[in-house]
């Protein structure tokens, strides 16, 4: 094999991966958030999971992909482990899909699909058609790459330890680590199984070794899962290892069935093409390893559960793995996870606030460490989430999709502002107490209210955010609660100035008070900022009476 061969081998191997690729993007862009709402309306039904991770794989032409979605999906917390390990079985079956279409050989319409999809590319200007025109190049390119190499592997044949190692060496734990390896390094199952059958086609890989290569296939793909929950939650790991225990007991199964039947004698009774014999021993291997592992899909859940046991709660900097480069491959499974980031920001920074107010009207010094340690993880999302709202806003998203990250820019201004506030509040409370400054338990009491009001408010806003949806009346309420905060805190200064003058306050604690009402009062305004990113405000300002603002 000459270095002209070897430099077409690797050229075929791009194009082939390429093509893959561009297929799976293609038809994914296409559909835009639909896969999302696809996959995320799976219920309980672990037939319907099968069902859809079968569809949705043979369209992108990768399990990895889909495995990758699916364990993002978890780790939102919009899928359960009972319906991911449902998708990941139909995952499995659904790639077997390119397999059979290099099979069927149908290189010779690849130039053709190829200037098709091209064409279209570039002289339309729709998104729609120009993804689909995307899908067309990309089978082309496939088979032109999958040809590619295959004409370059041809030197093979005449190479008596190639030939010899391939015919004569059938030890099933080398075939599986081949197979292993060159899945893992490529990171697709789907491209490592086109190798194979290309080199089959040559006549360099017989049936009997290839079946090993195949089962060593199964457990590489499972690399790229496995990556891209590494560091991510519990459940995300539990759903990687899902997918390697599917494949690692199917590779058992298979292992027992070829060493005591005439299993890879009867494939070679199917077709005198060696190609087509894998395509359907890959078919066999993933139809039969979901039949017979289906029954036990909850005793696999459980195993995973072991393996990845439940950890101690602890404060984590980035809990959804937005920033995954796999993620970020998929934009609506990208856009979920960091919206999903911004609302826990939102949760801590409210809590945070909380924590920081309630200790500085209780002259509590012992929770400035774990404000100052909260206010670390909210400033490291702010910065994650900006840059990789940067990343996520230059693929190619949806019109809604698109909205959504230019509201999240917004929304985590705000959060890091309402976590600042904390800190000045935090802070106070270190003055207060070294300089030991006394409050009027009038002031102790108005601070307490204000508090109060400004709590709701962030509740009311970060919960009309998560869920994407401010009514008319949740826009009054939000509207009204600002109103109040912005009235408690004007009635609160008249009387910090009333109290001066009768000289019930020190001058030094009387500004320590007025400068926290302004904290307040400030937070109140991010609050209602952040309910306002998800809908219009009310036309007119909302008038409050005296009932409502004593209610605080």
């Amino acid at each position: 094999m000459t270095f002209t061969n070897l430099l077409s081998f690797f050229a075929g191997i791009g194009l082939f991966l390429y093509g893959i690729s561009a297929m799976g993007e293609g038809l994914e862009y296409a559909a835009g958030s639909k896969m999302k709402k696809i996959l995320g309306a799976l219920t309980k039904n672990k037939f319907l999971a099968v069902l859809m991770g079968t569809i949705v794989t043979a369209l992108i032409q990768s399990s990895s992909a889909t495995t990758v979605m699916v364990v993002g999906f978890v780790n939102a917390g919009l899928m359960t482990l009972a319906q991911a390990v449902g998708v990941i079985m139909g995952a499995n079956i659904g790639t077997t899909v390119t397999s059979v279409l290099i099979a069927m050989d149908l290189s010779m319409i690849a130039p053709v699909a190829l200037f098709v999809g091209v064409f279209v590319m570039l002289f339309v200007k729709k998104d729609f058609i120009k993804h689909i025109a995307q899908t067309i190049a990309g089978f082309g390119m496939l088979f032109w790459g999958l040809d590619t190499m295959s004409v370059a592997m041809e030197p093979l044949r005449d190479s008596e330890v190639f030939v010899y190692f391939m015919t004569n060496y059938s030890n099933p734990l080398v075939g599986i680590l081949i197979g292993l390896v060159l899945t893992a390094v490529i990171q697709s199952s789907s491209a490592s199984i086109g190798i194979l059958q290309a080199l089959a086609v040559q006549g360099l890989v017989p049936i009997e070794f290839a079946v090993y290569i195949l089962l060593g296939q199964n457990i590489g793909t499972c690399v790229t899962a496995l990556l891209s929950a590494a560091g991510s939650k519990t459940n995300s790991k539990r759903t990687a290892v899902m997918h390697l225990l599917f494949n690692v007991l199917g590779t058992v199964i298979f292992l027992l069935i070829t060493a005591f039947t005439p299993y890879t004698t009867l494939l070679g009774k199917l077709s005198d093409n060696v190609s087509v014999q894998i395509s359907v021993a890959h078919i066999i291997f993933n139809v039969v390893s979901t039949i017979i592992l289906f029954p036990f899909a909850n005793w696999i859940i459980k195993m995973a559960c072991i393996i990845v046991p439940d950890k101690e709660p602890e404060d984590s900097k980035l809990e959804f793995k937005f920033y995954d480069t796999h993620l970020l491959s998929t934009p609506p499974v990208a856009v979920e996870q960091i919206g999903k980031e911004v609302v826990r920001m939102a949760y801590l920074a409210r809590d945070n606030f909380n924590r920081a107010a309630i200790a500085l009207i209780n002259n509590d010094t012992s929770k400035r460490e774990k404000v100052e340690s909260v206010e670390e993880v909210i400033n490291f999302l702010n910065h994650g989430i900006t840059k990789n709202l940067v990343k996520i806003n230059a693929l190619d998203l949806d019109y809604s999709d698109a909205k959504y990250i230019g509201r999240l820019f917004h929304v985590v201004n705000d959060i890091e502002r309402i976590g600042d506030h904390a800190v000045n509040l935090s802070e106070a409370t270190t003055v207060r107490n070294s300089e030991k400054l006394a409050i009027s338990e009038d002031a102790v009491a108005e601070l307490e209210n204000m508090r109060k009001c400004v709590v709701d408010l962030l509740d009311a806003s970060i919960a009309s955010f998560e869920k994407q949806e401010l009514t008319v009346e949740e826009a009054k309420q939000i509207e009204t609660l600002e109103t109040v905060s912005d009235n408690l805190k004007e009635r609160y200064q008249d009387a910090h100035l009333r109290r001066l003058n009768e000289e019930h306050c020190e001058t030094r604690a009387g500004m320590m008070f007025v400068n926290t009402l302004i904290d307040f009062e400030r937070v109140g305004d991010h609050a209602k900022n952040i309910a306002f990113a998800v809908g219009k405000k009310p036309g007119e300002r909302v008038a409050v009476d005296e009932e409502m603002i004593k209610t605080y």
